[in-house]
């Protein structure tokens, strides 16, 4: 911080077990990661190389390096998992993770259709070399899980073996936790949160109105992910309460001392 504010909420620092910041990168170039990493480093704990990008993305190795670098925890988009799952490739992205030396893993199942109980498997194994972070919520639009299945499948996964479960969004914000206008599926966060404890759960919200809404129901250390890397400093200033969206959230303006204006 560059100078003092009294008042504000307290953040985590990192390394955090709460209050994450999950950045998605879609295919950012060295420089860029530089770039982003000079303004914001401090407030990213996981850089997600989104869907299959790390696939076809240039200078891999030096990339994840900089993260490391920088405490940031790189993973793979869960795309990839399905994509080596699918074709029974589940060994070799074992010895993937162990090739990259990735710190966090992510299964997801969004994409292809998968026993529960295999996907609590493969979360399981994977525990066994690294952190994993496993997804819950289908990228089908069209597909509703009703807040029960949601609770049951999340109280699985994490006693597979996953350290966060991460609600979907997906990218634009349109699926899973929320309506495909981009509106939270209130009572579905609400179910989940009677009988899931707040901080297991990493909450994909990559538009402003959803990171702000999830920040006035859980406050400034919320688990957040799916965040655009031009987009993690106006999130930040959400959290400690520096934007409009939230600035009631923190400050009482009622409350302060304005007679030095009269």
């Amino acid at each position: 911080m560059n100078f003092n504010i009294p008042g504000l909420p307290e953040r985590v620092i990192k390394p955090r077990n709460n209050g994450l910041t999950m950045m998605m990168d879609k295919g950012l170039s060295i420089r860029q990661v530089e770039d982003v990493l000079a303004a914001s480093h401090q407030y990213i704990d996981i850089a997600k190389l989104g869907f299959g990008t790390s696939f076809i993305t240039n200078d891999l190795e030096k990339k994840l390096a900089l993260y490391k670098e920088a405490d940031i925890k790189a993973c793979f988009g869960g795309t990839l998992f399905e994509v080596f799952v699918s074709k029974g490739l589940f060994d070799e992205y074992r010895k993937l993770v162990d090739q990259y030396k990735l710190e966090l893993v992510e299964v997801s199942d969004g994409c292809v259709d998968m026993p529960h109980d295999e996907k609590c498997k493969y979360i399981s194994k994977l525990s066994e070399q690294t952190t994993v972070v496993s997804e819950v919520g289908s990228k089908d639009s069209d597909i509703i899980i009703p807040p029960y299945k949601w609770i049951e499948l999340i109280n699985k996964e994490l006693e597979a073996g996953s350290w966060k479960v991460i609600g979907e969004a997906r990218e634009g914000g349109n699926v899973g936790l929320f309506r495909s206008s981009g509106e939270v599926r209130s009572g579905l966060v609400d179910e989940i949160l009677t009988k899931i404890p707040a901080e297991k759960m990493l909450w994909e919200a990559p538009q402003k109105a959803q990171q702000v809404w999830f920040i006035k129901l859980l406050g400034a250390n919320v688990n957040l992910g799916n965040i655009a890397p031009n987009e993690l400093i106006p999130l930040e200033t959400l959290r400690l309460g520096l934007r409009g969206d939230t600035f009631d959230t923190y400050t009482n303006p009622k409350a302060s001392n304005l007679k030095q204006w009269s």
